[in-house]
C-alpha cells in the first residue's frame, strides 16, 4: 500500500483526491486540520497544547505538529500505508518528517504535487463560498504558500520523489491519472 505525501497550493484539490484515493487504497487520509481538531475535541494533552496556540491566533508550532502526525502514525490503521495532506507545509517539517519517518522504520513512496494556475485557484476558492474565503484572505494564502511551501517541490524532486499531477482538470480525470501513476 502507498504512502503519499500530497502538495499543492490551497484550493488545488489534494483534500479531494486523498478522500478518493484513500477510499480506493483503504488507506487513512491523514490530514493536519483533522488531525488537530481530533485532538482538540477529545481533550488530549496534545490537543489542549495546539488549542491554546489556536486560541491566541498563533501557528500550531512545528515540534507540536510532529508530535501529534507522529501518534497519528503509530495508529494501526496508519501502518499499511497512508496519504499526508497539509503536511509538511515547509522544508523544516519536511526535515522533521524524514526523522520521524526514519524512527518509526516508514518511509514515504511518492510526493504528489498538484500544479494549478494561481487565477483556477482562486476561483475555486472564491466558489466554496466560505465566509474567511475573500478575494484578499485567498491572494495572502498563496502567497504564504508559495514563500513556505512552494520550496518543498524542489526539496522533493531532488530527492526524486516528486511527481506533478495537472491539478486543472475535472476531478474524475485527476483521480484517473493518480490512479495511472501510482499503479
Amino acid at each position: 500500500m502507498p504512502r503519499l505525501i500530497f502538495l499543492g497550493a490551497p484550493g488545488a484539490g489534494k483534500g479531494t483526491q486523498a478522500k478518493a484515493l484513500a477510499e480506493l487504497y483503504r488507506i487513512p487520509h491523514i490530514s493536519t486540520g483533522d488531525i488537530l481538531r481530533d485532538a482538540v475535541a477529545r481533550q488530549t494533552s496534545l490537543g489542549q497544547q495546539a488549542q491554546a496556540y489556536m486560541d491566541r491566533g498563533d501557528l500550531v508550532p512545528d515540534q507540536l505538529v510532529i508530535d501529534l502526525i507522529r501518534e497519528r502514525l503509530h495508529q494501526d490503521d496508519a501502518q499499511s500505508g497512508w496519504i499526508l495532506d497539509g503536511f509538511p507545509r515547509n522544508v523544516t517539517q519536511a526535515s522533521f518528517l524524514d526523522k520521524l519517518l526514519s524512527e518509526i522504520d516508514q518511509v514515504s513512496d511518492q510526493v504528489v504535487y498538484f500544479d494549478v494556475p494561481d487565477e483556477v485557484l482562486v476561483a475555486r476558492m472564491l466558489g466554496r463560498g466560505r465566509k474567511d474565503d475573500t478575494k484578499e484572505v485567498i491572494e495572502s494564502r498563496l502567497e504564504v504558500y508559495r514563500q513556505q511551501t512552494a520550496p518543498l517541490i524542489d526539496f522533493y524532486k531532488d530527492r526524486n520523489k516528486l511527481l506533478a499531477v495537472n491539478g486543472d482538470k475535472a476531478m474524475d480525470e485527476v483521480t484517473a491519472e493518480l490512479e495511472n501513476l501510482l499503479k
